[in-house]
């Protein structure tokens, strides 16, 4: 049963192409395990930071004596600890995601994205989380660095039931409160909210200083609107019916989806957040290597 779990949402090929590139923190990482990354708390292990000055309860074997002999003083040698990271993934499961099929569906298409990026964290020993939201938080996994986190994560997934509207905001709160500082949060969504009361959410993440990453996920429909002739539109989230003559509302549909993709982009930029457009008629491995491979390149400018 696990493994089919697993299958719905691990594709071998996609694994293949995308678990070998590592996911890797921005800034310094807070963590309690050795690991990959670079940590902002002073140890004494790895690489050498500086000195501080001797007090009572101090190991003397980390004394520098060169120092004590032209200074006269004891002084302690540091070093920066090499760490672990936590990512909290975070999907919304909202009926707006409902819409596409199959593969393409948005919610099927994000939840395969975060569960091969999970499949990816937990493999390089870096924890990672899983929480669902709609109007509220449905279900959260903890973090954890184990393979067993992915049948978990894959359960969580399995459960999700979209039928209800989005309240981001409250929902990026409440899980801020479950989180420690410096941590990666990856939102997958279509992000059809209120983004005035979204922002506010974003900022705190921010001051609590994680690393934050929008996926905005949407269907080729929804960003193309490659619809000819009468079509009815039926609301996911309320149960509204529109007839329509598409030619009549395609012009001013694509101004409303750009002017929204815009806003969204601009709140991303004020808060420095990646903002990522992704479309599910393209494939889930070009997508996340195109990702990875920006993000390391992003790394190495640091």
């Amino acid at each position: 049963m696990s493994r089919t779990i697993l299958s719905r949402y691990l594709d071998p090929a996609t694994l293949s192409r995308v678990a070998k590139r590592h996911v890797e923190p921005r800034g310094l990482v807070m963590g309690n395990l050795a690991g990959a990354h670079k940590s902002p708390l002073a140890g004494f292990a790895v690489e050498f930071a500086g000195h501080r000055e001797y007090v009572p309860g101090d190991d003397p074997r980390h004394i520098d004596w060169r120092l004590y002999f032209t200074r006269d003083r004891y002084f302690i040698k540091q070093y920066e600890m090499e760490t672990n990271f936590v990512c909290h993934l975070v999907l919304d499961v909202s009926a707006s995601m409902r819409y596409g099929e199959a593969e393409k569906q948005k919610l099927r298409y994000a939840a395969s994205m975060a569960a091969t990026l999970a499949f990816s964290i937990a493999q390089q020993n870096d924890k990672v989380s899983l929480a669902t939201f709609d109007d509220r938080v449905r279900g959260f996994v903890p973090p954890s660095n184990s393979m067993a986190q992915m049948i978990r994560i894959s359960s969580l997934l399995d459960e999700a039931d979209p039928v209800d509207k989005t309240d981001m905001a409250i929902c990026l709160n409440e899980l801020a409160g479950r989180m420690r500082r410096r941590e990666i949060v990856m939102v997958f969504s279509d992000f059809f909210t209120d983004l005035d009361k979204l922002e506010p959410a974003l900022q705190l993440l921010r001051f609590n200083q994680h690393e934050v990453v929008l996926f905005q996920v949407m269907h080729h429909d929804e960003v193309a609107f490659e619809f000819d002739g009468m079509v009815r539109f039926d609301g996911l989230e309320d149960p509204d019916q529109y007839l329509t003559q598409t030619d009549d509302i395609r012009q001013g549909y694509l101004d409303a989806v750009s002017e929204f993709r815009t806003k969204l982009g601009d709140i991303c930029q004020r808060n420095r957040i990646e903002h990522v457009h992704v479309d599910t008629s393209r494939d889930i491995a070009e997508v996340l290597i195109d990702y990875l491979n920006h993000r390391s390149l992003l790394n190495r400018g640091r």
